[in-house]
């Protein structure tokens, strides 16, 4: 069944130098109300039930063969811990069949030993939590217990396996766990009034983990009816199923950040991970919010850390309550939260971030005699437009949010879309035409500039020069062209074009 857990506020003035020694002073004064009311009243049954017992000796020894059973199970998962917080574990599977085959006073008095052994022998916790927690399952007990005894005279009945007390068991079992769970949920609504009804009652998951322990609680108290010793083949599964509960209890106490109940850091990488792998696949939209709280330090500042804690659980309860189901948020450190919204565009994610802008804005969360008030700033990314996975998006999104807070903070900014390397080629900036060169001479003079005109000489066979002789010079007249022409009306190409002549020297005639 469920344990109590209460979030800490800041002590009230005048008890804060008692609440180091007595904790529940530092909680509201309707929670404390009501769990001294609920305490009293499991006194008040004790002692009524105490009076009116009468005493049997089978009935001892029943108690103590289901409590050493209820020990051997928190001896066999002792290792394993428990998580803190609102833990679920298989000790109803002892607590139900006491309620179910013993006077209603062992039904008060089964957890109170379950719950020390707790205490001492797997973790510590605040003693008003255990105190409260025994007393909503003792009250839960002697409730089942008196409903099934004023219908069914001997509990022997239930094992012979006749139809009317097994459903008078069910019954029972069944207001069992009701009444448990609503007096567990309204210490954690008094505790925290601006929690949901959906937040403490059932989910797909309680609901069914409820239903196992039923059941395996009407079980045991069917084979404690035939034989104690029967229970020595009851006992191993259900250690085995207590501690396959747990460990999936502690893993998923890995993954969530202890503050604010969301996702840790390296739980929403690998969500959001696997969330952008199946949009890539399939093409669908995706988009990515970081928000941060404005101005986070003066309020730890001004009110103190427990007073800050209070603000980060305020703003992950309304990121919770306006997001999907499967939608996946976390917190990133300190005081930024991410949030990836699979199947949003554009225009959806601006939508939502503008709403969670606007809830944050108007949340009130209590400190000594004033509200605290704060506002975020919101940084969106789109797939695709912005990148393609986790680093870009978040590297887009975080950009955008130091926009947003250049801007005046409280705001929504998307960040810039920039264009993509494998743009089509018309949306690329043509390069400018190289300029051709200017006419002129030439900064290498052996090799003539080119010009539209030009004069091709023809080429000569030239066979390479031996080794043994040094190259020799062609005469000049079969070094020129075949055709002849006019050296004074033909075209100038440069001029290194006709090497000048010499001086004193006369022109040669041509032959």
């Amino acid at each position: 069944m469920a344990a109590t857990s209460h979030a800490s506020i800041q002590p009230r003035h005048g008890v804060s130098t008692l609440v180091g020694r007595w904790p529940l002073l530092g909680q509201r004064r309707a929670l404390v109300i009501y769990l001294a009311a609920m305490v009293a009243l499991d006194l008040v049954a004790i002692t009524v039930f105490a009076v009116t017992l009468d005493f049997r000796w089978p009935d001892v020894y029943t108690f103590a063969a289901l409590m050493g059973c209820g020990a051997v199970c928190i001896e066999a998962t002792r290792r394993l811990g428990v998580p803190a917080g609102v833990s679920r574990d298989l000790l109803s599977a002892w607590w139900l069949p006491v309620a179910l085959l013993l006077p209603p006073l062992y039904a008060l008095f089964a957890p109170i030993v379950l719950q020390a052994l707790l205490q001492v022998r797997v973790r510590a916790t605040v003693l008003y939590r255990r105190v409260t927690s025994a007393a909503a399952i003792g009250l839960a007990g002697c409730t089942a217990s008196v409903l099934f005894h004023r219908f069914v005279a001997e509990p022997g009945l239930l094992s012979q396996g006749s139809g009317p007390p097994i459903i008078f068991a069910v019954l029972a079992a069944v207001l069992f766990a009701l009444l448990n769970i609503a007096l567990i949920a309204i210490a954690a609504l008094t505790a925290e009034p601006d929690m949901g009804w959906r937040e403490v009652l059932w989910d797909k998951e309680s609901l069914l983990l409820d239903i196992v322990e039923l059941c395996l609680g009407i079980s045991v108290a069917i084979v404690c009816g035939l034989n104690l010793a029967l229970l020595l083949l009851a006992l191993p599964p259900v250690v085995l199923l207590q501690r396959s509960l747990l460990h999936a209890q502690l893993q998923a106490a890995a993954r969530t950040d202890a503050k604010t109940g969301l996702l840790n850091a390296a739980a929403w990488h690998r969500e959001a991970d696997m969330e952008i792998v199946r949009a890539r696949r399939t093409g669908a939209s995706l988009a990515l919010l970081i928000v941060d709280i404005d101005h986070f330090k003066r309020v730890n500042d001004a009110h103190g850390h427990l007073a800050g804690d209070q603000v980060l659980i305020g703003v992950a309860s309304t990121l919770r309550g306006q997001l999907r189901e499967y939608d996946v948020v976390g917190r990133f450190g300190g005081e930024e939260f991410v949030v990836l919204l699979p199947g949003a565009d554009a225009h959806e994610a601006r939508r939502v971030a503008e709403r969670l802008r606007t809830r944050i804005r108007h949340l009130a969360v209590p400190a000594d005699d004033t509200l605290i008030r704060v506002t975020v700033s919101t940084g969106v990314a789109l797939m695709n437009d912005h990148g393609d996975d986790l680093i870009e998006l978040l590297a887009a999104a975080d950009l955008a949010l130091y926009r947003a807070k250049e801007l005046g903070r409280d705001r929504v900014c998307v960040s810039v879309i920039q264009p993509q390397p494998g743009s089509p080629p018309d949306e690329q900036p043509h390069p400018e035409p190289h300029p051709l060169p200017e006419p002129g001479p030439h900064p290498h003079p052996e090799i003539p500039p080119q010009s539209q005109s030009q004069i091709e000489a023809p080429s000569l066979p030239l066979s390479p020069p031996s080794p043994q002789s040094p190259p020799q010079a062609l005469p000049r007249s079969q070094s020129q062209p075949q055709h002849q022409f006019d050296p004074d009306s033909a075209p100038r190409l440069g001029p290194d074009l006709d090497p000048p002549p010499l001086p004193g020297s006369q022109p040669q005639p041509q032959p």
